[in-house]
């Protein structure tokens, strides 16, 4: 049955937050001003960054557009630009801690409809590690969702395999959306930093994880990359030429090459195109690629799971794995 779908990549935020320049005594964090009914501007300090709409904070708003394209269940995560890594660790946590809260109060209230995917302070290890037994213990989270890299750590940094260590343990799957992409000087024009430098930033946190022995260090570890795993799949070949040429360069960390970890990671199937879909799912497997639309914001699919449907030569089976059972298999859950 190909007509169930699950959502693995949406984005929620709290309808209403509180002055954060206030509450931690700096700036940089964004705001939300309610400019007009159903609409509110993400401000950054004093700055536009993006108007959104109502099923940005609201799920009955929301169900509404599921139902109409037979979306069963998502996955809600925060948006990115609210990781605030760069933050106080301390700051960080509690507004992780908000943004948690309040997708937990939308799981609870529609359990059928919503999974929950937390936002960790991944500055500070210690402090990620609390949150995430918090939001899974206590909120029964299905994982976390974290950025392509943290500051100057990618991936593979040594600081961050307390985080690895406790997903693997708690059976917390994780997501990795890019963030914190180059925005000025030669990518300030054409939308760049979204077009470009989001596929970029998911493919350098893909090879930090491979290069990094990431995998290795934690065998069980169920870690997903947004957007298709960026440009990954189109250039493994490189990836792998330039492994076993540069060994010097590029094993120095792990002697396993990057094609060893076919079916090892996973992937959302967000790549506008069939060519491209084929191509995933052909160097990952039919097994590791899941449904994700980016809903609500313009760059995700527009309906949810259409691409899919349309795959001509792939059967009611291989739809159906990508569409729901994938995901479902990934976060754990029961039969939705």
């Amino acid at each position: 049955m190909t007509e169930m779908k699950i959502d693995i990549h949406n984005h929620i935020l709290p309808m209403k937050l509180p002055n954060l320049k206030e509450r931690y005594g700096y700036g940089g964090f964004i705001s939300l001003e309610h400019h007009e009914k159903g609409k509110a501007r993400m401000m950054l300090d004093g700055r536009l960054f993006r108007v959104i709409d109502e099923n940005c904070w609201s799920p009955e708003v929301r169900i509404r557009e599921m139902d109409r394209t037979g979306v069963k269940m998502q996955v809600l995560s925060t948006v990115p630009v609210m990781f605030c890594y760069w933050a106080k660790p301390k700051d960080t946590l509690d507004l992780c801690q908000i943004l948690n809260n309040d997708i937990a109060e939308t799981v609870q209230k529609y359990p059928d409809r919503f999974v929950g995917f937390g936002t960790l302070p991944m500055q500070s290890p210690e402090l990620a590690v609390e949150e995430m037994k918090r939001v899974k213990q206590e909120h029964g989270f299905a994982g976390v969702q974290i950025g392509s890299h943290v500051n100057d750590w990618n991936l593979d940094a040594p600081e961050l395999n307390p985080v690895f260590a406790a997903a693997e343990e708690l059976d917390c799957a994780i997501f990795v959306h890019p963030w914190d992409m180059e925005q000025e000087k030669r990518m300030s024009k054409y939308w760049l930093p979204w077009l470009v430098g989001m596929p970029a930033e998911t493919t350098v946190a893909v090879v930090s994880v491979l290069f990094g022995g990431v995998l290795e260090r934690f065998p069980r570890l169920k870690i997903c990359f947004a957007h298709g795993c960026g440009v990954f799949p189109y250039t493994v070949g490189r990836i792998e030429h330039g492994f076993n040429v540069r060994p010097d360069l590029c094993a120095v960390d792990n002697n396993n090459g990057p094609r060893s970890y076919v079916g090892k990671i996973w992937s959302d199937s967000l790549v506008h195109d069939r060519e491209a879909l084929r191509l995933l799912v052909n160097v990952l497997g039919e097994d590791r690629v899941m449904l994700g639309s980016d809903y609500p914001f313009p760059l995700g699919e527009h309906h949810p799971g259409k691409l899919i449907e349309n795959m001509p030569d792939y059967t009611q089976q291989q739809k159906a794995k990508l569409l729901w059972e994938n995901c479902r298999n990934f976060l754990g859950l029961k039969n939705p």
